[in-house]
């Protein structure tokens, strides 16, 4: 297995910001909308952690190649 290079891992965590943008987004305008409905502040913030979590996680899987290792492992296994 070869060592991935600098530019390499500069791409990976551009590529996964890209991918998890989109779901932060999504989740900070949840917020926004349920604080413009007019809910209290404190239960509004309440979704924060959830949604930081997850995107957290999926930044981690992205930049590291979890997701791709498993796709690639399963398309090997297949033509064994």
């Amino acid at each position: 297995m070869a060592v991935p290079t600098s530019e390499e891992y500069d791409l990976n965590r551009k590529r996964a910001a890209l991918y998890i943008l989109p779901f932060v987004l999504l989740g900070i305008g949840n917020l926004m909308l349920l604080l413009g409905w007019g809910l209290r502040p404190l239960w509004a913030f309440l979704i924060l952690p959830p949604i930081l979590f997850v995107s957290v996680l999926g930044y981690i899987a992205f930049r590291t190649g979890l997701v791709g290792n498993r796709l690639d492992e399963e398309t090997a296994a297949d033509t064994k």
